[in-house]
């Protein structure tokens, strides 16, 4: 299984990418997605018919990353400026404008970031930025039902 960046990771990601006092990413898309949806796709693809072959999983939505990032500090209430800069690394890599964006097959998650932002993990900073597969997004749809 593939994932791209979850969520949680991007207060870190910032951490990593300071040069002097500013955050320096690069302006390239990406799809994160939000860990419970990660985990509630590794679930269903454990349970499920065998793959052969590698699920792509990730988030609903496409942003820019230096503007994610800036959106996530500014909801973490944190002065630090975000610079979209053409020769920054995403965690030592150079990226084109789609490598963290999924094949056109992957599963998607159905969380949402402003919806994320009001879930009580969102409201938790993250430590370090764990990378996952680069590439990668996942469409499972996690159920928010209630048990009765």
């Amino acid at each position: 299984m593939q994932a791209t960046q979850f969520f949680e990771f991007l207060k870190g990601l910032a951490d990593i990418s300071m040069v002097g006092d500013k955050v320096h990413l690069p302006h390239v898309l990406f799809q994160p997605m939000a860990a419970d949806d990660v985990a509630s796709a590794v679930g269903k693809v454990a349970v499920g018919q065998p793959v052969n072959g590698i699920v792509e999983i990730g988030g609903p939505e496409q942003f820019r990353v230096d503007d994610l990032v800036r959106r996530r500090l500014a909801s973490l209430k944190d002065p630090r400026e975000v610079i979209a800069d053409p020769n920054a690394r995403y965690s030592g890599a150079k990226l084109s404008e789609k490598t963290l964006v999924p094949g056109n097959n992957a599963r998607l998650g159905e969380t949402r970031f402003e919806t994320w932002l009001t879930q009580p993990a969102g409201q938790i900073p993250s430590a370090h930025p764990q990378p996952t597969g680069i590439t990668a997004v996942g469409n499972e749809k996690e159920s928010h039902k209630k048990a009765s």
